[in-house]
């Protein structure tokens, strides 16, 4: 996905990654209940972010935005709770890095809506 919006491209190449971590949940660990969560989370973020994109209002914008934010922190409790039940290694290939970038996404979403409020006031 190309695009210079950086929140659109940051969270649409997050949700590769959770699909494809999915993937190896399903594949390799048997897991289905948790990944399906995970995965409804981690691509819900990018989707709600799109979605924003072509809000009827500051205030409609200000809240696809929010929800982005929610569900980025409903994946990194779902990364954690897969971690801790030993469905994810802590040390597994780029779970280090799928945190930094989910991290930077919420800090990013949470900068874009404190702006959006203050604009909005």
């Amino acid at each position: 996905m190309e695009n210079k919006n950086e929140v659109l491209r940051l969270s649409f190449a997050f949700a590769v990654r959770i699909v494809r971590l999915c993937d190896y949940l399903k594949k390799e660990k048997s897991e289905y209940t948790l990944s399906r969560q995970l995965l409804r989370a981690g691509t819900s973020i990018g989707a709600n972010v799109t979605e924003a994109q072509d809000a009827q209002s500051k205030k409609d914008f200000i809240s696809k935005m929010s929800i982005a934010l929610k569900e980025a922190k409903e994946t990194r409790y779902w990364i954690a709770l897969l971690i801790e039940t030993d469905y994810l290694p802590r040390d597994y290939k780029g779970i280090k890095s799928l945190r930094r970038e989910l991290d930077s996404i919420i800090r990013l979403l949470s900068s874009i809506i404190l702006s959006a409020k203050k604009a909005l006031s």
